[in-house]
């Protein structure tokens, strides 16, 4: 019994220990205020998305809540503006998996919103299936959806300025790699729809946000609109939701055990919108509210070129 106890003892430490210099995530500190701004968050109905809203509308920002599910959506709005007092929280409808919802999302912004501040392209699954225009979905709703998005908004935001672009990408790009031909040849990220396949085409979808990122970075030097990419950390939110049964089965006592909630995984995205002084690492990768170095492959200058390339031609933009 008392070797049990032990046993039991030192794994509690060991779990204490790993949870404060590992998986605890520092929080935000900026009092930065936001009346009069307006910010467009995807995918912002729930998770780390919808705790990102709640926080900017607590500092009264105009919130735009971009997102494919309706019902949802308005829950979440009336969650915040209930919780916050704010009523200039609003839903727009956006499927990222849809590039023309995308280009009436974006003229429906342009005729009604006067400025834009901050985008958080917040969005992101992992899934079976294709979207509208045939691309895998991951590659198609976690990049592409996105790029256009961006790119389709970015006026508005140098129009008003200093202006910022958040693109949430994860720890898990380390893992990715970009396979031009099988974008072009199968015009996704990579084949096969295992359970690890799926892993792995978030993980190459993740290294897009980053590489996305690099190249924005260069091409809005000179403007008064900055961008960075980010890891939001080991969060419970609803991104498997769609997972098989034994998927869900295996990662359920490790989500348990080893992340965090969504308000922790909202800081780094919070750090990134509003935290004064870091316009000069824009292009950047940041976690737990912090700069953090990249890989090679995460910065490769020739790829980010060509990815953003592709990424005009597959968008209907070259």
């Amino acid at each position: 019994m008392l070797t049990l106890l032990a046993v039991c003892g030192a794994l509690l430490a060991g779990y204490l220990l790993l949870w404060v210099t590992v998986l605890r995530m520092p929080r935000c500190k900026s009092k930065v205020q936001l009346h009069g701004k307006t910010v467009v968050i995807t995918g912002s109905n729930t998770g780390i998305g919808k705790a990102t809203a709640l926080n900017l509308a607590k500092r009264g920002a105009r919130v735009i809540l971009a997102c494919r599910d309706q019902r949802r959506a308005e829950a979440a709005v009336s969650d915040i503006k209930k919780e916050t007092g704010n009523n200039e929280v609003l839903y727009m409808h956006l499927d990222l998996a849809d590039l023309q919802s995308v280009r009436t999302f974006a003229e429906n912004f342009l005729k009604t919103e006067a400025r834009l501040d901050i985008l958080i392209n917040n969005a992101g699954l992992v899934v079976k299936g294709r979207t509208k225009e045939g691309f895998g979905m991951i590659f198609g709703v976690n990049h592409l959806g996105h790029f256009l998005l961006t790119l389709l908004l970015l006026d508005r935001l140098k129009e008003g300025g200093p202006s910022r672009v958040i693109n949430v990408s994860s720890d898990g790009q380390k893992l990715g790699k970009i396979d031009f031909d099988c974008i072009n040849t199968h015009k996704r990220l990579r084949t096969g729809e295992s359970a690890l396949a799926l892993l792995l085409n978030y993980c190459d979808s993740k290294l897009c946000n980053v590489l996305f990122t690099h190249e924005l970075a260069k091409r809005l030097q000179g403007t008064n609109v900055t961008c960075y990419s980010l890891h939001p950390g080991a969060i419970k939110t609803e991104i498997g939701r769609q997972a098989n049964i034994w998927w869900k089965m295996v990662l359920s006592p490790i989500t348990f055990l080893f992340f965090l909630d969504v308000e922790s995984g909202a800081q780094t995205s919070l750090y990134c919108a509003l935290q004064e002084g870091i316009e000069p690492l824009s292009g950047r990768f940041f976690s737990k509210c912090a700069v953090r170095n990249v890989s090679a492959k995460a910065k490769d200058d020739a790829a980010a070129k060509k990815l953003w390339e592709l990424s005009e031609r597959m968008c209907g933009l070259a």
